[in-house]
C-alpha cells in the first residue's frame, strides 16, 4: 500500500563533525575555497534539470582544484545518483572513487546519494555494490548510502559482499526498503572498530526482505565488538524487532538504542520493559511510534530516573484503513 512519507528526507548539514561546502560550479564566483580539511564536501549536479555541467566533468575539477590528500568527508549527491532516468550509474560513481583513492588519502567519511526528496524520492534512488569503496579506502572512518533502489530491474541494487575492514566506526544504510542479502551481508561482515551502525529496514511494497533471522548475528554481536550505538529504524515489523532486542545479548554493551519512524505499538513496548534491563543506556529513540499514553507514561517511569533519555516524539495515530506506517517508504 502506498503511503505518503511524514518524513522529509532533506540533505545532510554536516558529515563526520564537519560543516557541508557545496564545491561551486566553474563559473560561480564565490571566493577563495575553505582549506580542504574543514568542511565536508559535497559534489552536486543536476545536467538534466538545470543544464550545468556533468558529474564527471565537475569530479575531476574537483580533485584538480582543491587538495584531495588534505579532504576528509565527500558527499556525493544528485548527478553521481538519481533515479534510473537521471543520475549516472552507480557503478560508474563507485568506479571513480576507486580510482580516486591513490589521491584521496585523508578521506575519513563517504556519503553516498545526498538527494532530497524533490531530486528523488528515497525508494527511486538507484545504488550498486559498495563493496569496492570499503576495500579502496581501508582508513575509512564512516559510510553512509542512501536508497538501495535497482532502477526497476535494471541495475543490481544496493549489494554488499561480507569482508573485514579494520578502521569503520559508523555505518548507515538509510533506505524505504533493505534487501535481506545485505542486511545478511553486514551481519557476515567484520568489523572490530563499528561503534554504530544504523539500518533503516523499510516496507515490503519497496523492497524490504530483511527478517529477524537476518538480524539475529547482529543482535549476537560477535563480530561487532566495540558497538555501542544500534537502530534498526523505519520498519513495519518495529514490534517484533523490539521483541528481538529485549534479549539480545548486544543491548547490554550498548549506550544508545534507536528503535525510531517504524510502527512500535504497546505489544512491541511492553517486550521491551519485560526483556532485560535497559536503565544503563544514555538515549532510547523511539520517536515515530503508535504507543499508547498509558504505554509511553510507563517507559519514562521506568527508564528515566536512571538517566535515561526517551525520545517519545511524533506519536501517530494509525487509521482504521490504512493501519500503521513507516516514517519513510516511497
Amino acid at each position: 500500500m502506498w503511503k505518503a512519507d511524514p518524513v522529509t528526507i532533506d540533505h545532510l548539514t554536516s558529515l563526520h563533525g564537519l560543516p557541508i561546502h557545496d564545491f561551486p560550479a566553474e563559473d560561480e564566483g564565490s571566493g577563495p575555497l575553505p582549506p580542504a580539511g574543514d568542511v565536508a564536501w559535497r559534489l552536486s549536479r543536476n545536467q538534466l534539470l538545470t543544464g550545468e555541467e556533468s558529474f564527471e566533468t565537475c569530479w575531476n575539477r574537483f580533485l584538480d582544484t582543491v587538495d584531495p590528500a588534505k579532504v576528509r568527508a565527500l558527499v556525493l549527491g544528485a548527478g553521481a545518483y538519481g533515479s534510473e532516468a537521471d543520475g549516472d550509474d552507480p557503478t560508474e560513481t563507485v568506479g571513480r572513487l576507486v580510482a580516486a583513492a591513490g589521491r584521496l588519502t585523508g578521506l575519513e567519511a563517504l556519503y553516498l546519494a545526498d538527494l532530497n526528496f524533490e531530486e528523488c524520492e528515497l525508494s527511486w534512488i538507484v545504488q550498486g555494490d559498495v563493496t569496492p569503496v570499503l576495500t579502496a579506502y581501508p582508513r575509512l572512518l564512516e559510510l553512509g548510502v542512501r536508497g538501495s533502489g535497482d532502477g526497476f530491474g535494471e541495475g543490481p541494487g544496493l549489494r554488499l559482499t561480507p569482508l573485514r575492514h579494520e578502521h569503520l566506526r559508523t555505518l548507515r544504510l538509510e533506505n524505504g526498503g533493505l534487501p535481506g542479502e545485505v542486511a545478511r551481508a553486514v551481519a557476515a561482515c567484520d568489523l572490530p572498530a563499528l561503534r554504530r551502525l544504523d539500518l533503516w529496514l523499510g516496507e515490503e511494497y519497496y523492497g524490504c526482505t530483511t527478517t529477524l533471522a537476518d538480524l539475529a548475528p547482529l543482535l549476537d554481536g560477535d563480530r561487532l565488538p566495540a558497538l555501542r550505538r544500534l537502530g534498526l529504524r523505519n520498519s513495519e515489523m518495529q514490534d517484533e524487532i523490539a521483541a528481538a532486542v529485549a534479549g539480545a545479548p548486544v543491548v547490554a554493551r550498548l549506550t544508545s538504542l534507536d528503535l525510531s519512524l517504524g510502527t512500535l505499538g504497546d505489544t512491541g513496548a511492553e517486550a521491551l520493559l519485560g526483556g532485560q534491563p535497559l536503565t544503563h543506556l544514555r538515549e532510547l529513540d523511539l520517536h515515530h511510534h503508535f504507543l499508547s499514553e498509558p504505554m509511553m507514561q510507563r517507559l519514562r517511569d521506568a527508564l528515566e530516573p536512571s538517566g535515561v533519555k526517551v525520545d517519545l516524539g511524533g506519536r501517530e495515530q494509525a487509521e482504521e484503513d490504512e493501519g500503521r506506517y513507516v516514517a519513510a517508504g516511497e
